[in-house]
């Protein structure tokens, strides 16, 4: 993996980050290729393409007062020529529009590729682990 390319795609995870702290749905969407597809935490299970990613942004944005936090702790990233991916732990937190305070730590894999010289998200898959002990209960009290 070439340092530049390294550079870019932490330069493209941290500029996606400030949009999604911002609420700046064109921001986010700015990173991802037209048909990206994502397994994301809320409903549904899966997205495809941009339009869908919008649609989930515009209902998930609005449920934070103010900006929504969101750190990117432990990230690594591995490339070559034009295909990468990326892991990290993400934390997400703010408080809802209802008064309830989110704090989760979240597990994240995104996959890249250079499209017209450009690096862009094309799979982007975040969740969290849950209790092996019967309950299937989310583990969202863990920390990295």
């Amino acid at each position: 993996m070439t340092g530049e390319a390294e550079a870019e795609i932490r330069k493209l995870i941290d500029d996606w980050a400030t949009a999604v702290r911002a609420k700046d749905i064109d921001g986010v969407i700015a990173h991802f290729a037209a048909d990206v597809v994502g397994f994301d935490l809320a409903p549904p299970l899966h997205y495809a393409g941009t339009d869908a990613l919008r649609q989930s942004l515009e209902a998930w944005f609005p449920t934070f007062r103010g900006p929504v936090g969101y750190e990117i702790r432990n990230l690594h990233v591995t490339a070559a020529h034009d295909v990468a991916f990326c892991c990290s732990f993400n934390r997400i937190s703010g408080t809802r529009t209802d008064g309830e305070a989110t704090d989760v730590w979240v597990r994240s894999t995104v996959g890249l590729r250079k499209l017209d010289g450009r690096w862009k998200v094309t799979h982007e898959h975040a969740s969290v682990p849950f209790y092996m002990d019967g309950s299937y209960r989310a583990a969202v009290d863990l920390e990295p």
